[in-house]
């Protein structure tokens, strides 16, 4: 049997602690042997139950740790890029969740270090992985609907953040939009070139007053001509909205939400079907663990991840030309 994979986590998050409990869980080949957080009194049992050992308040304890091959950076936004850097120069392979940073000299910073340390780096955007997702890419890669002309997302959550996360997020673009701007980069096979933003508040005014906005529309333009749409909001009544689209010359390729069931009820009063799966953690639930196989594969078998630190900064670029896109009112050119 081959030798496991120590793995250390660094915040205990909503997030980190999904990854830890899916880690544990699917993955008899890696062992979580640390967790850091800085409120780590408050998950010492949870830790227990799951079988890691150690719990630490300061995460520099696991970049000490000689024993621990990789980490993830599963903590507040404002650290990802710091930590990646401090864990690449401790010689780990480093998993860091969206986005590595708001500045795109820090992120920069960290694919320099990663580079220099020669470690894996893998930044969590974990659409990439999602069944419906991975196949609409296979069918464009195949040349299935022709040439490109048109990609569009829609991506709308089922209720807003809290105001407290609102004002540490990074804004709309860099926290919840980055992740549409990775998927028409991912479906299209190509770089944006431009972007042109409307946004507005029409959801909470409280989110305006914290100086981020809650609905927006975004056009593309690609490289390779195609056209993408992208359409925000931060609360759709009905559930967690995730569509795309991919029209070319060929054809056309649409995913629908996922819902609990297939199943449709017709009567003499109507047609009714379930609405989508409530949220993030609920729609994506399987792509969190094909991620993580993606990123102990690339331990075990010395490649490249395929959603690398460069992603992270390119997706990065789009969201704050984005946001000057709407400060400006005009289109941005990526240059």
């Amino acid at each position: 049997m081959e030798k496991k994979i120590k793995l250390g986590i660094i915040g205990a998050g909503r997030i980190g602690r999904l990854h830890a409990e899916n880690i544990v869980k699917n993955f008899v080949d890696v062992e979580v042997t640390s967790i850091a957080d800085i409120y780590a009194d408050s998950i010492n049992e949870w830790a227990q139950d799951l079988g890691i050992k150690n719990v630490y308040t300061d995460y520099k304890n696991i970049l000490k740790d000689h024993e621990i091959d990789a980490v993830m950076v599963c903590s507040s936004t404002n650290t990802h890029s710091i930590i990646s850097i401090e864990a690449a120069q401790a010689g780990k392979h480093i998993f860091c969740e969206k986005p590595i940073d708001l500045d795109l000299s820090k992120i920069q910073s960290v694919l320099d270090s990663v580079e220099k340390a020669g470690v894996k780096f893998q930044v969590g955007f974990n659409r990439r992985f999602d069944h419906n997702f991975r196949t609409v890419r296979k069918i464009v890669e195949e040349g299935k609907v022709g040439d490109v002309h048109i990609v569009k997302v829609t991506s709308r959550d089922p209720q807003p953040p809290s105001l407290d996360y609102v004002k540490v997020s990074g804004g709309m673009f860099l926290d919840m939009t980055i992740h549409d701007f990775d998927m028409a980069r991912y479906l299209t096979g190509s770089e944006v070139v431009e972007v042109y933003a409307n946004a507005a508040v029409l959801v909470d005014p409280a989110i305006g007053e914290a100086g981020d906005i809650d609905t927006a529309i975004i056009t593309l333009k690609f490289a390779n001509g195609a056209i993408g749409v992208i359409d925000n909001s931060r609360k759709a009544s009905y559930g967690y909205d995730q569509r795309v689209e991919v029209f070319g010359s060929k054809g056309c390729v649409t995913v629908s939400n996922d819902t609990p069931s297939s199943a449709v009820l017709s009567t003499e009063d109507g047609v009714y079907s379930e609405k989508p799966l409530y949220f993030f953690l609920e729609r994506y639930k399987d792509s969190f663990i094909t991620e993580m196989q993606e990123f102990f594969g690339s331990i075990r078998n010395d490649k490249q991840p395929s959603v690398s630190a460069i992603d992270g900064l390119k997706d990065a670029m789009v969201a704050l030309a984005a946001l000057k896109s709407v400060k400006e009112g005009r289109p941005v050119k990526l240059e």
